[in-house]
């Protein structure tokens, strides 16, 4: 597994990693048939991403392909730049192989070089394998938003939860 920032040349095959995560997973954001963003809206984002002082997209390439990715969006203000919002994905067929946990220590060393403190993120309380990997990497649970989604008709909970890398 080799882990590189993403650039605008990746902007096709992220998408097609977005596709393919919303198509196996019903752990991530989007239904399969919600995704609107198309390849010129992709490479605009990652181009964002690159600008932003504390934003990084992350990708894990296996097998000569993108595997998962791991997004930092990070604050532009003066009150909110040292805390930033994860999100990650990563192919099924890939799972349980140490691509998450890599990811997590590729963003860590990079946002304590840019100066982030926190890092926090949401999960679906029933995502056993995802709260494993975020406790393990010493994130704690902040709380519950009570039926913060709805996924194929039934309510789920998720929990928020943060890391503080240093003070």
């Amino acid at each position: 597994m080799t882990l590189k920032e993403l650039v605008p040349g990746d902007a096709a095959e992220l998408l097609s990693l977005q596709h393919r995560l919303d198509e196996e997973s019903s752990f991530m954001l989007l239904e399969p048939d919600e995704r609107q963003t198309g390849l010129q809206q992709v490479t605009e984002m990652i181009e964002s991403f690159a600008k932003a002082e504390t934003s990084i997209l992350i990708g894990a390439v296996a097998d000569g392909r993108l595997a998962g990715y791991l997004s930092v969006s990070g604050g532009s203000l003066s009150r909110n730049k040292h805390s930033a919002y994860i999100v990650i994905g990563i192919l099924a067929d890939y799972q349980g192989m140490g691509i998450g946990s890599g990811l997590f220590r590729e963003m860590e060393s990079w946002a304590t070089g840019v100066g982030i403190v926190r890092l926090e993120l949401t999960v679906m309380t029933h995502n056993d394998r995802a709260v494993s990997l975020y406790t393990k990497r010493g994130f704690e649970i902040e709380g519950i938003k009570k039926k913060s989604l709805k996924v194929s008709g039934n309510w789920v909970d998720e929990y928020y939860m943060s890391k503080i890398l240093s003070n």
